[in-house]
């Protein structure tokens, strides 16, 4: 693979013209806090400590995600599993993404949407949104994510407010997952009917940032960590966070996960916070890519540990991850699942234009998934927000 001379790179520390730079101090915190985490230096004692607190400091975090945490894992999952019916009863909320275009200007070598990767490449047109929503509908489903491939080019904001639009006349709650915005676009996207908006850091280690995205508008790592406060800044109610678990560490990046989304949650109150908790998985054309050893149970201590640190956020399992481990973690510590999922552009109609982003390990019906939720005695939720 040619990842081209190091000296003819972007400087991936500098923003880019055109990018929004809102001076925001949390980013500096979280990598200072991420980079002195010594997760061996934790002992039982420090989680059992950790486990009796009501409230929990970003040290006891750092203690249930270190590994001396994983003998203790029963505990923690009891715990997260209070937590969690403490707060959101027994209520697992249900959604499904739509890929409405895949095209990509970014080189990440880790993403099957790669500008470098060849793969069928599609954008859908309004009418075709708007026919895959329909289907989408028919389900029952009143919460959707929209997701792009990053290409400002082919993928305009205007394009993706468009869609979004049409989303809001058939969903109660609309979510993007696309490309990083300043925020006045988040603004836009907001009165196009956007409720939420997800952005994936994929590490939170700057160098390894470096190494792991070549070229686009993506390799500007500060633009992408401080999306989500832009997109509160717009007025957009709910964020969401993310590290792609098995790029790096994933210790240190699940606390700068964690880290980041406690300090805005600090900074801005009102916000809601939502975690997801993906694993690499393998793409097309790129048989090298292989998730790292992030096991489930290491996977479930990282859930369990969100949910105590910050027992107010929805927690998401996505089909990346297969439906025994799924139906599972809805019992203890995930309130978020979702169902029918096809990552395919278009594909939701039976029509499929484009190829997928990476594989998914649990392609349930919505059906299947909301008599699987109700069958473990949970409550399916189609939508957990109304305007009034």
């Amino acid at each position: 693979m040619n990842t081209e001379n190091t000296e003819k790179l972007t400087d991936h520390m500098k923003y880019m013209e055109g990018m929004e730079d809102i001076g925001s101090e949390v980013m500096d915190k979280v990598i200072a806090q991420m980079n002195s985490f010594d997760y061996n230096a934790y002992t039982e004692a420090d989680v059992k400590k950790a486990l009796a607190k009501d409230v929990l400091s970003p040290e006891d975090f750092k203690a249930l995600l270190s590994p001396a945490a994983l003998p203790l894992l029963e505990d923690i999952a009891q715990r997260a599993k209070t937590e969690t019916r403490k707060h959101f009863g027994n209520s697992v909320y249900m959604f499904t993404p739509l890929y409405i275009a895949n095209y990509c200007e970014n080189y990440c070598i880790y993403c099957g949407f790669n500008c470098h990767n060849k793969i069928k490449r599609a954008m859908l047109t309004m009418e075709q949104v708007e026919k895959e929503m329909q289907t989408i509908a028919e389900t029952g489903l009143q919460e959707i994510l929209i997701l792009t491939g990053e290409s400002r080019v082919k993928s305009d904001v205007k394009y993706i407010g468009e869609a979004c639009k049409i989303a809001a006349k058939y969903f109660k709650v609309v979510g993007v997952e696309v490309y990083p915005m300043n925020s006045d676009e988040y603004a836009y996207l907001h009165s196009c009917g956007v409720d939420f908006v997800t952005v994936f850091q994929e590490t939170y280690n700057s160098d390894k940032y470096a190494k792991l995205h070549l070229a686009g508008h993506k390799r500007i790592f500060p633009y992408r960590f401080n999306a989500q406060e832009r997109a509160l800044k717009g007025g957009i109610r709910g964020v969401g966070f993310a590290a792609l678990l098995g790029l790096d560490d994933f210790r240190k990046d699940a606390f700068a996960t964690g880290y980041h989304a406690y300090l805005l949650q600090r900074k801005y109150p009102y916000a809601e916070i939502a975690f997801s908790c993906p694993r690499l998985r393998p793409i097309i054309n790129n048989d090298k890519i292989n998730p790292k050893d992030v096991h489930q149970r290491q996977l479930l201590q990282i859930i369990c540990a969100y949910r105590i640190f910050m027992p107010f956020a929805n927690i998401t399992i996505s089909s990346r991850e297969s439906a025994e481990f799924r139906d599972n973690i809805i019992q203890i510590a995930a309130t978020k699942t979702s169902a029918g999922v096809n990552v395919g552009i278009g594909a939701h109609s039976g029509q499929q234009q484009g190829d997928e982003q990476f594989e998914i390990d649990d392609g349930r019906s919505v059906k299947e998934m909301y008599d699987m939720i109700k069958s473990k005695g949970m409550q399916p939720v189609m939508s957990d927000y109304i305007y009034v």
